[in-house]
């Protein structure tokens, strides 16, 4: 199951739709399930004046007070395609070449680039709004990539879609194009989340919304398996509802789960019980304290850690709290505020190596020395520039 596919109503009767998408629930005329959310991917979003309405396929044929349909879930005993999903996550395929992993260095923001062995691309993220994609296309450049076939929004916050209109037209009309998008079917009300649905359109961008227990059709070995949105009516809170995503390669296994907070948390270890356990994980909303919980960290019990986050965030990320937690655990901890670009790179056997931009220790306990206090002036990070990389054996 790959998604989706969604239809928007640009000027309140069109039912022409986004880029390659189509359903048939847009013309359902019930305002009770027009003000619900349905199966993940029903929203509604003002953009300028304009109401914008986004419906799931086959929605209108179902109850108005029960919004789900049928989905493969993972916490569902009788479900064929669940046992199966089991089956090829106890038993890794074997595989060839190198997966990457890429966490570009962008401040306050989330970037990440993986590099399947076959050479495709999947961009989670683009940076904050204030970058406008400028760093993100740039880093695609110096690596001699010009396609995006999988762009991931976790979520409608403007530091984590901040690219993705600039990084659309730049694939589409400077590059190879955008394969498919994906977003998690919560609206965001913003010019940043305006712009990105105008890109979609414009570019004829085929946007797919989806849910836990989908998988993103990806190539060379590598499998991404999607843990949250929870199917069904799951509100319209974007933290809730960010996308987080397993990412499988033979042996290897990565977890990064956007701005997920305490809730979403809660709720994938309750449905995936101990199909979370990874060799690296993105620490959930840029290290801050409603994320990377106990029971989450339990269920994950990451080698290695990357955290996403500004030197001086005004946020006090990544939160000591965070930080002692992994130093506790013994994790292996790298922090783009001092670490600058992250690469991640593992072979199907799960041999990993590490190469940062910049160096310095990724002991937690060092990390959360450096780290500024909350009420002290920003400060450069105190770190070499040159390139570090460290190898963990399998």
């Amino acid at each position: 199951m790959i998604g989706t596919e969604l239809q928007i109503n640009l000027n309140g009767n069109s039912t022409e739709p986004v880029g390659r998408a189509h359903t048939n629930a847009i013309n359902n005329p019930n305002p009770q399930l027009a003000a619900g959310r349905c199966r993940g991917m029903r929203r509604a979003l003002v953009i300028g004046a304009v109401v914008l309405l986004v419906f799931l396929a086959g929605c209108a044929s179902l109850p108005v007070d029960d919004g789900d349909i049928e989905a493969d879930t993972p916490d569902t005993d009788d479900s064929a395609d669940t046992d199966e999903s089991s089956d090829d996550t106890d038993e890794p395929r074997d595989v060839d070449g190198e997966l990457a992993v890429h966490h570009i260095d962008v401040g306050q923001a989330d970037a990440t680039l993986l590099i399947t062995p076959a050479g495709e691309t999947i961009l989670i993220d683009s940076g904050d709004w204030r970058q406008g994609g400028e760093g993100v296309i740039e880093y695609h450049e110096a690596h001699d990539i010009d396609r995006i076939d999988h762009l991931v929004a976790t979520h409608g916050h403007a530091d984590h879609i901040g690219g993705h209109d600039a990084i659309i037209e730049w694939a589409e009309t400077e590059g190879d194009g955008i394969g498919l998008a994906y977003d998690s079917g919560v609206a965001h009300t913003s010019q940043t989340y305006d712009r990105y649905l105008d890109a979609v359109e414009e570019y004829d961008v085929e946007l797919l919304i989806v849910e836990e227990g989908d998988d993103l059709p990806v190539e060379g070995g590598v499998d991404g398996h999607v843990l949250n949105p929870p199917e069904g009516d799951s509100g319209t809170d974007l933290h809730d509802n960010s996308v987080s995503l397993m990412i499988e390669f033979g042996e290897f296994r990565y977890v990064t789960t956007g701005d997920s907070e305490t809730a979403a948390e809660e709720r994938m270890v309750d449905s995936w019980d101990n199909e979370l356990d990874a060799d690296v994980y993105q620490a959930g909303h840029h290290g801050s304290s409603t994320s990377s919980t106990t029971p989450f960290l339990d269920a994950v019990a990451p080698k290695i850690a990357i955290i996403s986050s500004a030197y001086d965030s005004q946020y006090g990320h990544p939160h000591d709290e965070v930080l002692t937690a992994f130093a506790d655990r013994d994790i292996e901890t790298y922090w783009t505020g001092v670490h600058g670009d992250i690469v991640v790179t593992v072979t199907g056997e799960g041999e990993i190596d590490v190469t940062t931009s910049d160096e310095f220790s990724t002991d937690a306990d060092d990390l959360l020395s450096e780290k500024p206090a909350d009420d002290q002036e920003s400060l450069a990070p105190l770190t070499a520039k040159t390139q570090h990389s460290s190898t963990i054996p399998a």
